[in-house]
């Protein structure tokens, strides 16, 4: 009889997350005879992406993440694993042979996946993939880029030309490749705000992800004083409205690039909630006026429902003027989240900026409010102080307020 050996061992610990207890069960006695020599940690439940740096991070690293019991959680759980490095690998656990939720769990980080009933034959090939990929990967491994999702509150609170400035801020910090991409299906104005054209758009990108490479990519996208912008369609085409997965897009630009600036059309969607899982950062942009704070709640409330996490949320209150509207300290109070950063209100400078289709300049002071943002995201500056409990006005909120 042949002896079988054991997989390549890829890593001294590992961690396996399951809410399931037929998973555990069936998995454990497989890990323990095909794995021996490495320690296996089982968390019960899924943690808090807060928490997963000290769950899974500290060294190499096996995570096998069950994505069967919340798919939408293990998801989301896996795009945070993935951001940890290449040190720490992920085995996607799956009830059936399902080929959408395969190459979503593919996108979305994981390594290689195993099927129920798992069997050693499944486990080695996977095993022998990882060793296979960190071997690769040696030596020429790149941190992926950050992805900022900017998400307007309700529209015209000037989310696209936060987006618009932000790209360009970024090469002020030394990050080489940027990507500006305008993934709003209904009104794209990037195009309008630049002063550029394309015949391709994010469509494009779409319909060709299964043979993306970079020339291709190349002739996609549009190069704008030194960062790549990709276009919305300049036509609302039939079944646009219907697309709900931007992810070959994104997933594509966290490893080509350094920082990815989304311009989003709005939080609502699976479309929209996809980009919000899939960035780093996401950053709701209102006004101080009460019905884009009233759409600010409302924002808030859906992306809870749909578990995009408010330690992502970067709350930025844009045309901010102090004795207009509400201030910072009654708007983080209101909405039970803290103001992260205030853009003045400067028409003219802004106005002077889409006339001639270019960034605002740093010296005016919208664009020294952007180079704070950038700051701020960069972990350049602290952060802002907490805001103070203030009681005026929060009874406009009562009917729909964070509980």
């Amino acid at each position: 009889m042949q002896h079988r050996e054991s997989p390549q061992p890829v890593a001294r610990r590992a961690v396996v997350i399951s809410p399931s207890a037929r998973v555990l069960e069936e998995l454990e006695p497989l890990l323990v005879s095909q794995l021996p020599g490495i320690a296996i940690n089982y968390v019960r439940v899924y943690p808090s992406p807060r928490d997963l740096g000290g769950i899974v991070g500290g060294g190499p690293q096996l995570v096998f993440l069950d994505m069967a019991s919340d798919t939408d959680q293990a998801i989301q759980l896996l795009i945070e694993i993935s951001r940890l490095g290449s040190s720490v690998q992920t085995l996607a656990l799956l009830s059936g042979n399902n080929p959408d939720l395969i190459l979503r769990c593919l996108r979305a980080g994981a390594a290689d996946f195993l099927i129920q009933p798992f069997t050693a034959d499944q486990l080695e090939a996977a095993m022998t993939k990882v060793a296979r990929t960190q071997t690769s990967a040696e030596g020429t491994a790149k941190e992926p880029a950050k992805i900022f999702a900017v998400m307007p509150a309700k529209g015209a609170c000037g989310a696209t030309t936060v987006a618009c400035n932000l790209a360009f801020q970024w090469k002020r910090h030394g990050d080489k490749k940027i990507l500006l991409a305008d993934l709003d299906l209904l009104a794209g104005t990037l195009s309008f705000l630049l002063k550029i054209k394309s015949v391709y758009s994010f469509v494009d990108v779409l319909q060709r992800a299964g043979e993306l490479d970079q020339d291709l990519w190349n002739a996609m996208v549009t190069n704008v004083n030194g960062v790549d912008v990709l276009l919305a369609p300049e036509l609302v085409a039939e079944g646009l409205q219907d697309l709900r997965d931007p992810s070959p897009i994104i997933e594509y630009g966290r490893h080509a690039y350094d920082v990815v600036v989304i311009d989003a059309g709005g939080v609502y969607g699976e479309w929209n909630l996809t980009q919000a899982r899939l960035a780093t950062d996401l950053l709701l942009v209102t006004t101080n006026e009460l019905p884009a704070l009233q759409a600010a709640q409302r924002a808030l409330s859906y992306l809870d429902t749909n578990r995009i996490g408010r330690w992502k949320i970067r709350l930025v209150v844009n045309r901010y003027h102090r004795d207009v509207g509400l201030s910072r300290e009654v708007i983080g109070t209101a909405l039970h989240t803290e103001v992260f950063d205030s853009l003045p209100s400067d028409y003219e400078a802004v106005q002077n900026a889409l006339m001639e289709g270019k960034p605002i300049p740093s010296g005016t002071p919208f664009g020294k409010g952007i180079m704070q943002l950038a700051d701020k995201l960069g972990g350049r500056a602290e952060g802002i102080k907490k805001s103070s409990s203030l009681s005026g006005l929060l009874g406009l909120f009562s009917k729909t307020s964070k509980t």
